[in-house]
């Protein structure tokens, strides 16, 4: 790979807890002869694009720009949405050739940036570091491509793959270090999705506070019943609140709507057809899509993990294990019994890596990532 590409990448990535629910995206501009003269990455949203950032950097160093070359990561944008066409601005500031990773998989973009840029005689090289661009905006491509966010579940464990006791005592399993680390994968998602039952179990926060972060991810709530606490430590200014219900309660609808949630009847059947009691989490998947969600954090406890792994609706799984043994205990997800061990859900391994004392395992949902 290019390295002026993967400069590019490293930019992108200091944007990383910035963009949503944009992608991440860097560039970088060089002379002919390979010399760096403007970088930059994608502001907030609605702010300028990692194009526009490296061509402001170059005018603010005296560079000119006219026949360089343009390292970013993802397809330049040819349409308006939040900002004007990052493609038309390259043309018009002369850069002679374009080096992308990836084409956007945005269908308003999907190809046509590239036909723009060739249209007006610039060259186009398209792949250079296509999969690590893919890997840092899998959350948009999976909004662009599935309209679904790419749910990432977190579970904090013991050895023995427990994750509270049979009281329900579960603070703390791991290390701080490896909540530290939780914090960070919970800073660059655009959303922290957790259960009533972890909700009124634990009064959990939900927010970002181990890292520092530009900026809180939204909360998400599968409360069926709408048992949420009108006083949940989860109403925090600044971010929106998500609560998905089966069993309507207009009453209480409209009191944790005065609080600031937004209260979304999504009722899910049986096998029967019937009224299960319980929120569609397929439809609910779709709808934080619709909402813009790129990448869902899931903090839960194990009956929602396990209807959220059961109904084929994981993409990832986040594993942080601890080194001690809790023996008879409440595990990672409820769900089963198998029949078969080729009814078992298969799993990918990507890095195992030591956080303090304890192992983090990652891992895709074998296939998940195929889209």
């Amino acid at each position: 790979m290019d390295s002026l590409i993967k400069h590019a990448l490293s930019i992108a990535r200091k944007g990383q807890l910035l963009t949503s629910p944009n992608p991440t995206v860097g560039c970088v501009i060089a002379t002919r002869e390979g010399t760096v003269i403007g970088q930059g990455h994608t502001q907030r949203a609605g702010g300028p694009h990692a194009e526009i950032m490296a061509l402001a950097d170059a005018a603010n160093h005296g560079h000119a720009v006219a026949g360089a070359t343009a390292y970013v990561t993802l397809e330049p944008c040819s349409h308006h949405g939040r900002t004007g066409p990052c493609c038309d601005t390259l043309i018009a500031a002369g850069i002679k050739k374009v080096v992308a990773s990836i084409a956007d998989p945005n269908p308003l973009v999907s190809g046509q940036g590239f036909a723009r840029l060739r249209a007006a005689g610039i060259e186009v090289e398209v792949g250079p570091g296509a999969e690590q661009s893919r890997a840092l905006n899998i959350g948009f491509f999976s909004r662009m491509i599935r309209k679904t966010p790419w749910v990432r579940m977190k579970i904090a464990a013991s050895l023995d793959g427990k994750t509270a006791l049979m009281n329900g005592q579960s603070q703390w399993i791991t290390s701080e270090a490896a909540r530290a680390d939780g914090h960070a994968w919970r800073a660059r998602s655009c959303a922290v999705l957790t259960g009533i039952g972890t909700l009124l179990e634990d009064h959990p926060r939900l927010d970002v506070r181990l890292v520092a972060t530009p900026r809180q991810p939204h909360v998400v709530v599968v409360d069926s019943r709408l048992e949420t606490p009108l006083d949940a430590p989860l109403f925090i200014a600044g971010r929106a609140r998500f609560i998905y219900a089966a069993v309507p309660n207009d009453a209480k609808k409209a009191a944790l709507e005065a609080r600031g949630a937004s209260v979304i009847y999504l009722p899910g059947k049986n096998d029967k057809g019937q009224a299960s009691g319980k929120v569609d989490l397929a439809a609910m998947l779709r709808d934080l899509g619709q909402r813009e969600i790129n990448e869902l954090h899931v903090e839960a406890g194990h009956k929602l993990n396990g209807s959220l792994i059961r109904e084929g609706l994981v993409d990832e799984l986040l594993l942080y294990m601890a080194p001690k043994l809790l023996g008879t205990a409440q595990g990672m997800a409820s769900f089963g019994p198998l029949q078969s061990l080729d009814e078992a859900t298969e799993l990918q391994f990507l890095s195992t890596e030591m956080v303090g004392n304890d192992l983090r395992v990652r891992a895709y949902v074998a296939g998940r990532d195929q889209f």
